[in-house]
């Protein structure tokens, strides 16, 4: 059957006939592919959200963290405060899988001055140069702590986004200027522009980050350490390494074996491996939920189509009667079924595609697209593949049903 005006204009005119009950089997094809999409679109952006938040930091990495003990051991009893020293990260370092280990020190709000302009609140911290390999630093001026300034103990320090913006004018080169923290002048040699997501000790936007041993020297620290923080070198897990530093952390500071309490680690490893499979169980709920809807509107389309197959039969076996080939009633009712689903899913996806357009547009209020929503070109194209496809499934069987009619059957029901 040849696609011209008159087979269009009887398309329309079955479509049409019954509008309420079309718009209702419409419905459930355009829902259907308007939630496949959607969700589709919204799991990706809510991973690549996530994933943003999380740029730059080592995925495998650890922390230890002291804590009070939970039984009494060698004469010491249950409820000691002990404390991390600098010859833990050395101990830690020495393990066998571990690739970096490094030591963080913090002081919390203390005030930063420079020309006249405070900024209160400052996380004063005091990091070692490996520190980048677990926390990248985005440095927008300068340069980050080094060897150099560990070894002499300078008095430089690193200033985050929010510090800067608080101390100096917009585009000022902050480096080689002198910032006043707790009455002692640091010389400034970079400004990092990360934002510090994971917050290990606070945020780096909001910090004044010092060599470790400047910040031991100015602070009377001694050699106390809050968290020991590590990285494992490529195809070792943080829980490969996690009995062998427990028991060389605790031997050193006579802590029970199997105390659970006395020291706490974090395997943000495990916690990252964790994510990605609740992202990836939500892609698949997404896929299954979208494809189940679709296909419930496809069976309502396949059912709506044999009840006008039915009212249709006096009509089908007139044309019978006069000269239709069963190829031609096939193709009417194929087409008939293709132009309901694909009419009903064109709305769904565009539907679809604007509102995610409008959520990537909020996620990215300054223009630089970061977190895509926006389904690509070719899952839209497989989606609209796929509304061919249903189409056709779902008028076969009233397709073939009208087939089968013949004109005495349809001369005997009229």
């Amino acid at each position: 059957m040849k696609i011209d005006i008159d087979t269009c204009e009887e398309i329309i005119l079955t479509i049409t006939r019954n509008k309420t009950r079309s718009l209702l089997t419409a419905f459930g094809v355009f829902w259907g592919i308007f939630m496949l999409v959607a969700l589709i679109g919204g799991g990706q952006g809510l991973q690549q959200t996530l994933a943003k938040e999380f740029e730059g930091f080592a995925t495998n990495s650890g922390f230890l963290v002291a804590d009070k003990t939970g039984e009494p051991y060698k004469g010491f009893r249950k409820g000691r405060w002990w404390n991390l020293e600098i010859d833990d990260v050395e101990r830690v370092r020495q393990v066998d899988g571990v690739d970096v280990a490094t030591p963080t020190v913090t002081q919390w709000g203390k005030l930063t001055v420079y020309g006249g302009k405070k900024y209160d609140g400052t996380i004063v911290k005091g990091l070692f140069p490996e520190y980048e390999y677990l926390e990248h630093q985005e440095m927008e001026y300068g340069r980050f702590i080094n060897d150099v300034d560990i070894r002499e103990a300078r008095k430089v320090c690193v200033i985050g986004k929010r510090v800067y913006e608080s101390l100096f004018q917009p585009g000022e080169d902050p480096c080689g200027k002198y910032v006043q923290v707790d009455s002692v002048y640091y010389r400034v040699v970079g400004m990092c522009s990360s934002e510090g997501n994971v917050n290990i000790q606070g945020q780096a936007s909001q910090s004044v980050t010092l060599p470790y041993t400047t910040m031991r020297n100015m602070y009377n620290l001694g050699d106390r350490v809050e968290i020991v923080c590590f990285t494992m070198k490529p195809g070792v897990k943080v829980k490969d390494v996690k009995p062998e530093i427990e028991q060389r952390i605790k031997a050193a500071h006579y802590i029970a074996p199997d105390d659970k309490q006395a020291l706490w680690m974090l395997d943000l490893e495990a916690m990252f491996s964790m994510m990605d499979n609740v992202m990836r169980g939500t892609n698949i709920l997404a896929w299954l939920v979208g494809l189940g809807t679709l296909l419930a509107g496809a069976i309502g389309v396949s059912n709506i189509m044999m009840v006008t197959v039915r009212e249709r039969t006096t009509e089908i076996g007139i044309r019978r009667a006069i000269g239709a080939r069963p190829k031609d009633i096939l193709q009417q009712i194929l087409t008939e079924s293709l132009v309901l689903t694909s009419v009903a899913g064109m709305a769904g996806i565009s539907l679809a595609v604007g509102l995610l357009q409008l959520v990537e547009n909020a996620a990215n209020p300054t223009g630089d697209i970061q977190v895509h929503y926006q389904v690509s070109f070719g899952l839209a194209v497989g989606t609209c593949l796929l509304l061919i496809v249903l189409g056709l499934l779902a008028g076969l069987a009233p397709a073939y049903r009208a087939m089968a009619i013949k004109p005495i059957d349809a001369i005997r029901d009229e």
